[in-house]
């Protein structure tokens, strides 16, 4: 049971992820830009607001992928770290790639690289709570109860910015 209510919330979690970086909340395609975009220099062009570098855009990059790296080592941990960490890194590529191919943001070498941080640090939270807890079925049931609090918690967010057209990452 445990492994199933984990898959549920990682596809949970992949749809809402796909949702919030590609279309940005929109469900409408005619949201789509008309220009493509490709940045192969690491930290080459960041977010400046107001004259200074904003680095939240950074940051949360890597905090949304935080869960991704959790679900990899909760959900293939007969996969070494390299795999995990490669699945982290393939799912942040596909989204790049998603974005120029659809013209709905920039090739971004920068969030891959961040994606992928948040990844490892999901991937290194896991790892510790197995630790911790000194098996992974332990460390995995306390995290579906966090991932069943926060998946409401998210919808709930989401649905709310939607009714009241309050969106957060316009672009």
């Amino acid at each position: 049971m445990t492994n199933k209510l984990t898959s549920v919330l990682f596809v949970i979690y992949l749809i809402a992820l796909f949702w919030i970086i590609l279309f940005k909340f929109n469900v409408q395609f005619s949201y789509m830009g008309n220009t493509r975009s490709v940045n192969l220099i690491p930290f080459n062009q960041p977010l400046v607001l107001n004259g200074k570098i904003s680095f939240a855009e950074m940051i949360l990059n890597i905090v949304i992928f935080v869960p991704l790296g959790i679900y990899a080592a909760a959900l293939f941990e007969r996969w070494t770290i390299g795999k995990q960490l490669f699945f982290v890194f393939l799912i942040s590529l596909l989204i790049e790639v998603l974005q120029f191919i659809l013209i709905l943001g920039a090739f971004d070498i920068t969030d891959i690289i961040t994606n992928t941080l948040g990844g490892i640090i999901g991937l290194l939270i896991f790892k510790g709570l197995k630790r911790a807890f000194g098996n992974s079925v332990k460390a995995q049931k306390l995290i579906n109860i966090i991932a069943t609090i926060g998946t409401i918690l998210m919808i709930s967010l989401l649905l709310f910015l939607k009714i009241n057209k309050l969106f957060m990452f316009r672009m």
